[in-house]
């Protein structure tokens, strides 16, 4: 047995691509080189800036401009930096920066401050309905675990819906879900004493392939075309229309345009972008703020240039769920080893067409139908955690998802997934033994997206399901383009990858842009090889970093992205600890 493992090992290491965000299970080092990786060991390279020795201000080796080394930090307007704190500054983010800020070769880090619940501007649930029903003490729910308590829970979300929204409320208890439940009203929300206390145990697992548990189910119509007359640009908030009379304040609204050829061109994606070419994508899902002509200002910035050439349009959005939440409850849905692996992309949350939305403190736990040895023991998830599509302004926050059983291709194993959605802000998060724990995936427009304070760690791409062994599963960008997106002041370690994946996952192509790693910890590696423009900034001593082009997942990536570690006599850390929040506070801030 050990003699088969260890000649299946090396056929993996000699035949599995690592584009793809994977590398070999259990890599270590300093030297930034990953066993089996594709990249050779080359860690960085000319974008690199390493300052020189020279006091407040060093300079950098690669683009000869300033590193802000700060030795007594003053509040800026709004931000939170405290005074007398020390540091480093990024040469991309001054004291005075404005999202205007513009830094050399055409550098800039986008204004992710937009992410989350109500554009981050209140704390969660600010339209919570008073009405409360009980599931037990209304609805009779079996809070023993020992029967089947689906209808009791469905009536309580359908009361709740009739009743224009209420509190599902969900006592201490272990409740058996045989069937699934679905949440198609807005204002509903569900809440227990815990996720230690209140937990659901879900138990379906035969016909449950792209399906959900709990689903927070939008339907979304798109109406009113009205197509633009000059080109948005990014960092905008305004768009210029033919007609804008069908549009009020207020409106959710779509901005896209067609996936043309020579879009596609643009993006030296030819052969490899095909699965949505010629067809209409919705890149940013925003709100009307203001109708001025026939020109529409919107709630965010575009993150990336809509062009006349491609089609662009605008359109109305109905449909939305809103001011729906998860709160304090304990997820599980493992089963048997060869059941779970019967099936894919099985999710234990679902968020679908969603606005306003909110998940906290909810985690999963071991699941009562986990078999007590073999690979399954001690498992809590059959594959998915939770999944977010087509939603905007979504907080996902003090939540942790663990332990999947089906990590194999496919799109099993994703842990915390958002798709083709805007301004989602995932903080304070754990995910461990997922395959791609934290993921961005499948189709154009995610964008906004913010990981604040996250921890991934434990992923493997399991190759062969009965010896539950595979390669390194990194947290990752996963398809088409996702625009101007964040992971802050996280620890990985396992890895996390924005690279160009070619024809990997239905032509996945380059999978990020204008993407920022700030102030990253841990013991993985960080591999940032985005088309056009990314940034890894302050990384931390132990983070093995990759962004070296002319290996596998580089093609068509120039320029290589931009690395800022901290000066050599820097006296403090990298100034803000989080670049979310004090971009968040400035705006608020005035």
């Amino acid at each position: 047995m050990l003699r088969s493992r260890a000649l299946l090992w090396l056929l993996l290491v000699a035949c599995t691509s690592n584009t793809g965000g994977e590398t070999s299970a259990g890599s270590t080092g300093s030297s930034g080189a990953v066993p089996g990786d594709s990249s050779g060991g080359a860690t960085t390279g000319a974008s690199e800036a390493t300052p020189t020795t020279g006091g407040a201000g060093s300079t950098s080796e690669a683009t000869g401009v300033t590193t802000g080394v700060v030795t007594t930090a003053t509040e800026t307007d709004g931000g939170p930096d405290l005074p007398g704190a020390a540091g480093w500054r990024s040469v991309l983010y001054p004291e005075d920066w404005t999202p205007a800020f513009t830094g050399p070769e055409g550098r800039f880090l986008h204004d992710f401050s937009y992410a989350g619940y109500r554009l981050g501007a209140t704390e969660l649930a600010q339209d919570l309905a008073a009405k409360t029903i009980d599931v037990v003490a209304d609805h009779g729910a079996d809070a023993g675990g020992m029967t089947d308590a689906t209808a009791a829970f469905q009536a309580a979300i359908d009361a709740a819906a009739q009743a224009g929204g209420a509190v599902v409320m969900v006592p201490a208890g272990l409740y058996r879900i045989d069937g699934v439940l679905t949440v198609s009203a807005s204002r509903v929300v569900l809440r227990g004493v815990g996720s230690a206390q209140s937990r659901l145990w879900f138990t379906r697992f035969d016909g449950m392939s792209y399906k959900s548990h709990l689903n927070f189910a939008g339907a979304l119509k798109l109406s009113d075309e009205a197509l633009l007359t000059v080109d948005g640009e990014s960092r905008s908030r305004e768009i210029t229309v033919a007609d804008a009379g069908a549009y009020s304040v207020g409106d959710d609204v779509a901005v896209g345009f067609v996936i043309t050829p020579e879009f596609v061109e643009e993006h030296a994606m030819t052969g490899t972008w095909m699965v949505f070419n010629d067809a209409w994508q919705v890149f940013f899902w925003r709100t009307v703020v203001k109708v001025e002509g026939d020109t529409l200002t919107l709630d965010v910035p575009l993150r990336y240039p809509v062009k006349l050439r491609d089609a662009a349009s605008v359109r109305r959005v109905d449909g939305y769920l809103r001011e729906v939440g998860v709160e304090d409850l304990g997820l599980a849905n493992a089963v048997g080893w060869d059941d779970a692996w019967a099936q894919s992309q099985v999710h234990a949350l679902s968020l679908r067409g969603v606005k306003d939305a909110w998940v906290r403190g909810v985690a999963s736990y071991a699941s009562p139908g986990a078999p007590d040895d073999g690979f399954s023991k001690g498992r809590h998830l059959q594959s998915g955690g939770i999944e977010v599509v087509q939603g905007k302004r979504v907080t996902i926050a003090d939540t942790s998802f663990a332990l999947a059983e089906h990590r194999g291709g496919g799109g099993n194993g994703y842990l915390f997934e958002v798709s083709q959605s805007s301004e989602v802000l995932v903080r304070d998060c754990v995910g461990d033994a997922g395959r791609h724990n934290f993921i961005q995936n499948w189709g154009f427009g995610a964008t906004g997206i913010v990981w604040l304070r996250v921890h991934s760690s434990g992923g493997v791409a399991v190759a062969v399901k009965d010896l539950d062994f595979g390669l390194t599963g990194l947290s990752e960008f996963h398809h088409s383009l996702a625009t101007a997106n964040l992971i802050d002041e996280s620890t990985v370690d396992d890895g996390w990858g924005a690279v160009n994946r070619n024809a990997e996952s239905s032509g996945a192509g380059h999978s990020s842009t204008q993407s920022a790693v700030w102030n990253p910890a841990g013991a993985g590696v960080v591999r940032s090889r985005q088309f056009g423009h990314g940034y890894v900034i302050g990384p931390g001593p132990f983070v093995k970093l990759e962004t070296s082009l002319g290996v596998p997942g580089a093609e068509g990536t120039e320029p290589e992205d931009f690395i800022e570690r901290a000066p050599k006599d820097a006296p403090g850390p990298l100034i803000p600890a989080s670049l979310y929040e004090d971009q968040l506070a400035r705006r608020l801030g005035g």
